[in-house]
């Protein structure tokens, strides 16, 4: 009852709603872009047995990941740590393009994913998670007799 009443495709669009509203609000440009994606940038592909997803963080510690996979929705959660100057110290700061804060990603999966076979590896600041889809839904060929 619960797909039927909300697709998967609602939460994503309201993901990316959020998003675009709080870009629209914050007028200084930053590594969120403006009416592209979020962040982390994402590249998401697949093959005929894995789904692959590619998520690209540099300067996140991979102990502040969270990878969830709830109901064929894979989010992506942390947070980056400023490395700027404490407010009150006597420094001045000209340019801030890098985002530090909090940040959340959903991606919709296909309904063949596995959440029982998901791995997610980190290396140089690229998240990489392999999702397996279900051996039910892997093409197979049939031998006619």
């Amino acid at each position: 009852m619960f797909r039927s009443l909300f697709p998967h495709e609602v939460f994503a669009e309201m993901d990316r709603l959020q998003r675009e509203v709080q870009q629209a609000l914050d007028l200084s440009p930053n590594i969120r872009g403006f009416g592209r994606g979020g962040f982390p940038a994402l590249n998401v592909g697949g093959t005929p047995q894995t789904v692959e997803v590619y998520a690209f963080a540099p300067g996140i510690d991979p102990n502040s990941l969270e990878v969830d996979l709830e109901r064929g929705m894979l989010t992506i959660a942390g947070e980056r740590k400023s490395s700027l100057p404490e407010a009150g110290q006597q420094s001045t700061l000209h340019i801030n393009e890098r985002f530090a804060g909090s940040f959340r990603r959903v991606i919709n999966l296909p309904e063949d994913a596995d959440p029982d076979a998901v791995q997610a590896r980190v290396k140089d600041g690229l998240v990489h998670i392999t999702i397996q889809r279900r051996a039910a839904a892997q093409p197979r060929r049939i031998t006619v007799h």
